[in-house]
């Protein structure tokens, strides 16, 4: 699954160059060799000592200023591109090498075009990671894929004519989404130095950028997704979680889709739970009637607030939702949020999670970030489009399952 989840995003990330190439040739062009060093905290108790986090990325990138389509324009300042990093956490023995690729997008921040905000969320292959044997220490991941996130300001210090300087400070962090344990995943805090290279275009081959008319239609959007997920470290298979989501909006200006809608998912790992008769589900335990009904307490039923910033045939999307009803989380939480290392056959001594206010927060919100490529460019309207996508899905932040998905959207204008 890993191996799939990393080709996706690759294939995205050559997207937005192919598609950029092909659309935009008069655009500058941007090359960027960025310095970081920092800090990566202790992921657990014991973890490997480690000296300063080293990172050499180098991004191949766009800068859309001169770009005529309504999105580039509506975005004043953004920049586009793939990063590739290579990555020393301070301890190679243990800790080992990442390698990154990495879609981000660039805004100005504070009203200033001296200041950008970076957000990139990509895949990072590790050369080393947990083994109970030879590197029981390190229990940052425990799979050689794992999602990359980066947020960074930059400042932009000397301007030159073809070369500009800049410095930077963000976070960075690295986890495998829940798709096998243990899953602490690395936190680091970075300062940068980059040159933003440019290879802009000739004036005489700028378009001209008409005055832009407010614009607005509506959409609704279906889509099938298949997650991937383990349970605890006592049931440490990846298993499905299956996904439909059904959501309805408006897109505004041909840049932003912002909808509501309602989503269903069954989990297999709780169906399994339930259907073999494990610890919880027994007769005298505390989950004993979900063995009448296994289907019903192995799905969730939520509704959802979309959001989406859409880039021509790449978008942004950030999903808030509000389960219904999940109620086999309830198994997981008691699981895993009790004693470490809570075994298959659970003894009646032993201290699970208790249902506290984070239990309940966690088990209400949901949310849902990753990246989509769309089949058919959203710079202008389209009746139909077709798209797929890799998304991280998360109980208020703490990684739930993993996700591929492909979708299909309408779009209509009412009279």
């Amino acid at each position: 699954m890993n191996k799939l989840f990393t080709l996706l995003l690759i294939s995205l990330s050559f997207s937005v160059l192919a598609q950029q190439d092909s659309l935009w040739k008069k655009q500058a062009r941007i090359y960027t060799p960025e310095i970081l060093l920092g800090q990566t905290f202790a992921s657990n108790d014991g973890f490997p000592d480690r000296g300063k986090h080293k990172q050499l990325l180098f991004q191949f990138g766009r800068n859309h200023q001169n770009n005529p389509q309504e999105w580039a324009q509506r975005y004043k300042g953004i920049k586009t591109g793939v990063g590739f990093g290579i990555t020393d956490f301070g301890n190679l023995d243990s800790l080992g090498v990442a390698f990154t690729i990495i879609p981000q997008v660039e805004f100005n921040a504070f009203g200033s075009k001296r200041f950008s905000t970076v957000v990139g969320l990509g895949a990072s292959y590790f050369t080393k990671n947990y083994d109970p044997i030879t590197n029981p220490n390190n229990q940052a991941v425990t799979t050689d894929y794992t999602w990359a996130f980066r947020l960074f300001l930059h400042y932009k210090f000397y301007k030159g004519n073809s070369i500009d300087w800049r410095i930077g400070a963000g976070y960075s962090h690295h986890s495998n989404g829940h798709t096998k344990l243990l899953n602490q995943g690395y936190n680091s805090i970075l300062f940068s130095v980059s040159g933003e290279v440019h290879q802009a275009p000739k004036v005489s081959e700028r378009k001209r950028i008409n005055s832009l008319k407010k614009s607005r239609y509506k959409f609704i959007d279906a889509r099938y997704g298949q997650g991937f997920q383990v349970l605890g470290l006592a049931f440490n298979k990846n298993k499905p979680v299956y996904t439909g989501a059904i959501t309805f909006g408006n897109v505004y200006n041909n840049s932003l889709k912002i909808g509501v809608g309602a989503h269903y998912r069954f989990y297999q790992n709780y169906y399994d739970y339930i259907q073999d008769n494990e610890s919880l589900v027994r007769d005298g335990k505390e989950f004993e009637n979900f063995r009448e009904r296994p289907f019903y307490y192995a799905s969730n039923l939520g509704i959802h607030v979309n959001t989406e910033f859409l880039l021509n045939h790449f978008g942004i999307d950030i999903t808030v939702g509000y389960n219904i009803y999940k109620p086999g989380y309830q198994i997981d939480w008691r699981i895993n949020e009790g004693w470490d290392n809570t075994p298959r056959e659970i003894t009646d001594t032993w201290m699970l999670g208790e249902f506290n206010s984070k239990y309940h927060l966690k088990k209400s919100i949901s949310t849902r970030m990753g990246l989509k490529y769309y089949l058919f460019g959203t710079h202008t309207y389209r009746k139909q489009n077709y798209y797929i996508g890799a998304h991280l899905n998360s109980n208020l932040g703490q990684a739930d399952f993993t996700e591929v998905s492909i979708g299909y959207t309408y779009n209509f204008r009412l009279k």
